[in-house]
C-alpha cells in the first residue's frame, strides 16, 4: 500500500489514546495511529457495504485487501454480502421457468 503524508489536526483525547495503544502494542504512536484510522476506516466500508454504496471489489483496493478478505471482514461485523437465501431460490426459479419456456 502506498503512503502519503497528510497535515492533521487530532484532537487530544485520540492523541492520547493512541499512547496508550502504543504502549500496550509496543509500538510508536505514528503506528498506532494508523491503525485506529485504519479500524476506522473498516468500520466505515462494512457500512457502505452493506448499504450497496460500495462494490466488494472497491472495498478490497480501499483497504488494500483480498476480496476473500473483505467477506470475512463483513461477516465479522453481521453483514451478509451476496444474494440471500431468498434471492437465490427466486433465480433458481426463473432459471427453471426461461429453461421450460426455451
Amino acid at each position: 500500500m502506498s503512503t502519503k503524508p497528510y497535515a492533521l489536526r487530532i484532537p487530544q483525547g485520540l492523541l492520547e489514546l493512541a499512547e496508550l495503544k502504543s504502549k500496550m502494542d509496543h509500538t510508536d504512536k505514528a503506528t498506532a495511529l494508523r491503525q485506529l484510522l485504519y479500524a476506522g476506516a473498516e468500520e466505515c466500508v462494512v457500512e457502505l457495504l452493506a448499504a450497496g454504496r460500495l462494490t466488494v471489489g472497491r472495498a478490497a483496493e480501499l483497504l488494500d485487501v483480498s476480496i476473500y478478505d473483505v467477506y470475512q471482514l463483513a461477516r465479522e461485523h453481521g453483514v451478509e454480502l451476496g444474494a440471500t437465501a431468498k434471492q437465490y431460490a427466486a433465480a433458481h426459479q426463473t432459471a427453471r421457468k426461461l429453461r421450460v419456456r426455451g
